[in-house]
């Protein structure tokens, strides 16, 4: 007999008000919020149930190596139809529509693994298995929340490590430079609507992602504030302030999003909301990238990155396919 599935999808209103009301209480819950910030699930501590939902956040990225050769084919987006949606974006960002355009795809993937051995030999930051539903495995962490600081680590910037100096190309590239200050920006705007003292404290660091095809380098920056005291009446208001995230939309932010609704072409659904955890008193989230949809008898991995008017249709193609791996060695 199938067990019932005992979670509820909230609306964006009930979703604010219990994350409030949980907040005040100092009641730990898991939040999963879709893309467009419009509905997702609040679970509380003494509802999680490992049957439907597990969630793991790790400081330090730990690996885990399997046994067996993991099968993964993948059947990306033809470069012709790719090349479509890239001209249109670049098209908005030349007429002054847009200055950065996060653009999607999703990749039909062919695998011996299913999303729940994804999600327990997988390494990442952030990890999420939801119900044979989805799987996330982020390297991105949306905002954290310890005493009444709020930080932000917008991530943008994606290479090879295996190219030669890597590191040097992607920190002195014009465009990655461009699209990083951009994502900084906007991050810090939406930071301040929320937040007092706003400031970038780190900027442009890079860290290593290893993954079973080639280890990549992203680039990521960190952005601090200070919250009002009593700030948890509104825990789930000030989230809401700050979706959908920077760094898998762009900016300006809602014209932006009114571009990617036209390109794209598809419903991203929960690939690119936020999920995380509050323990009663300090608040950790990712945005869920690295995102592989179970579709009927399909899975389906959601990526993609920023289109700016420098952007080449060859690299941001295959930084598109880059990104579409399995995080198991």
């Amino acid at each position: 007999m199938t067990e019932q599935f005992p979670y509820t999808l909230l609306t964006k209103q009930q979703i604010i008000q219990q994350m409030n009301d949980l907040a005040v209480s100092q009641f730990p819950f898991l939040f999963i919020i879709d893309y467009k910030a419009e509905s997702g699930f609040i679970i509380q501590k003494d509802e999680l149930d490992e049957r439907f939902v597990r969630f793991q956040t790790n400081s330090v990225v730990q690996s885990n190596k399997i046994d067996q050769p993991v099968e993964w084919q993948i059947e990306p987006l033809d470069f012709e139809d790719y090349k479509w949606k890239f001209d249109f974006v670049q098209q908005q960002i030349y007429i002054g529509n847009s200055f950065l355009t996060n653009l999607t795809q999703p990749t039909n993937v062919h695998t011996n693994l299913t999303l729940s051995d994804l999600y327990v030999l997988g390494s990442a930051k952030y990890k999420l298995w939801f119900n044979d539903w989805f799987v996330v495995f982020s390297p991105e962490t949306f905002v954290k929340i310890k005493g009444q600081t709020i930080f932000s680590y917008p991530m943008k910037g994606t290479i090879d490590a295996s190219i030669p100096n890597a590191r040097e190309l992607i920190l002195n590239d014009p465009k990655e430079k461009a699209e990083h200050a951009t994502i900084v920006d906007l991050i810090r705007n939406d930071l301040s609507l929320v937040a007092n003292q706003v400031e970038v404290t780190k900027y442009r660091y890079v860290d290593e992602i290893k993954t079973n095809r080639m280890n990549l380098l992203q680039i990521s920056s960190e952005i601090v504030g200070q919250l009002a005291e009593g700030y948890r009446e509104r825990l789930g208001d000030i989230l809401f302030d700050l979706l959908p995230a920077g760094s898998i939309c762009g900016a300006p932010k809602q014209k932006t999003l009114e571009i990617i609704e036209e390109a794209e072409g598809y419903e991203r659904g929960f690939y690119t909301g936020i999920c995380g955890w509050f323990d009663g008193e300090n608040l950790d989230s990712a945005v869920m990238i690295r995102f592989i949809e179970q579709i009927d008898d399909k899975l389906i991995f959601k990526s993609g990155g920023g289109i700016t008017a420098q952007s080449e249709l060859e690299k941001e193609y295959e930084e598109l396919i880059q990104k579409v791996y399995a995080p198991v060695r």
